[in-house]
């Protein structure tokens, strides 16, 4: 009896420690869970994604500038108080080179349809347009044959017969004030675009142009000393001037940290050159327009003009040349070519030994 007692006694007991260890068993499965805990790591790369959100603003402002159609009619107040009213600009002559630039630099290039030789940028289009001769010289008969919708350009356009006689005929004419300031290039660009029926676009245009000329005013301002600098605006042999006050290029040569030597002596506007003049002045450096620079034969003949050799910058052969259009039109690119400039100060300065 004992015997098979305790026999199911030990199977009990066997049943309960079995029973025991199975419920041990699966409460180890929740150890494994936390595995899957470790999944939301992944929850980190979204904020990868907030990267390419920033493409799409690149993308709606570049369309807005594409898109953006002339408000037409426009009408401006020209150089003379007269007011002009513009109610087509599907065909435009340009009559001087810094409106045309400006014109291109607007996204309006392909409405023009006429030039005149002073527009030399940019070179691969304005190449390819009707050219209407130099813009002091103007002939109204050539401008009309293009069939304007607007003439514009600046007050050096002339003569004013020819620009009577286009008016006359009922296309109308916009000429902007050009004063030799480092203001002139935000205020022709602010009123050709509003000639053009974009003001929007003359904003931005004359906003970047600002920022880039103190940016270059800036950089000039750390210069170590301020060189003498002379200008001479040359044509071979028969016209040899030098510049002083009131010059466009006596304000690009101020704010990129030179002296004029020419306004130094008291000269206002264009006077003819002079060998005393030229030995008085004692420059670091000749500046000149590639194409004057050319027509003397390049700096060994700009050399031979009596008195250059006797100078520092002539002893040296500190001579700076820039392209005409690009020194002197107070456009678009007046920022870039201030800061070339202020680039061209600071080396010559440095071989000088910056004394």
């Amino acid at each position: 009896m004992w015997p098979r007692f305790a026999k199911c006694f030990t199977l009990i007991l066997l049943l309960v420690v079995l029973a025991a260890c199975g419920t041990g068993t699966s409460a180890t499965v929740p150890t494994s869970l936390p595995a899957p805990t470790g999944v939301p790591a992944p929850v980190s790369l979204p904020t990868t994604v907030p990267a390419p959100t920033s493409a799409p603003v690149v993308a709606s402002e570049t369309t807005a500038v594409t898109t953006l159609e002339p408000i037409l009619p426009a009408t401006v107040t020209d150089y003379q108080g007269e007011t002009v009213v513009i109610d087509s600009v599907d065909r435009i002559v340009s009559l001087t080179g810094d409106i045309t630039e400006i014109i291109f630099a607007l996204g309006m290039g392909d409405y023009v349809v006429g030039v005149d030789s002073s527009a030399t940028y940019p070179a691969e289009k304005t190449k390819a347009l009707p050219n209407i001769g130099y813009q002091r010289r103007l002939n109204a008969e050539g401008i009309l044959s293009l069939n304007p919708t607007l003439v514009i350009g600046d007050e050096a356009a002339g003569p004013p017969e020819a620009l009577a006689q286009i008016r006359s005929a009922g296309v109308p004419v916009a000429l902007v004030a050009d004063p030799p300031t480092l203001e002139a290039p935000m205020q022709k660009i602010l009123f050709v675009a509003r000639a053009l029926g974009i003001p929007e676009r003359g904003y931005k245009l004359a906003g970047q142009v600002e920022a880039e000329i103190a940016r270059a005013r800036a950089e000039a301002g750390a210069l170590a000393r301020s060189p003498r600098v002379l200008f001479l605006y040359l044509r071979g042999t028969d016209v040899q001037q030098v510049a002083g006050a009131n010059t466009a290029v006596d304000a690009m040569i101020t704010a990129a940290g030179g002296t004029n030597a020419a306004t130094e002596a008291g000269i206002v506007n264009y006077a003819p050159l002079s060998a005393e003049m030229v030995i008085a002045a004692q420059p670091d450096i000749i500046l000149v327009l590639s194409k004057g620079l050319e027509s003397v034969g390049g700096v060994d003949g700009l050399l031979q003009i009596p008195g250059l050799a006797d100078t520092p910058a002539g002893q040296q052969r500190r001579v700076i040349d820039f392209d005409d259009l690009y020194l002197l039109g107070m456009g678009p690119r007046t920022g870039q070519a201030l800061a070339e400039l202020v680039a061209a100060f600071r080396d010559a300065v440095a071989q000088a030994g910056g004394s």
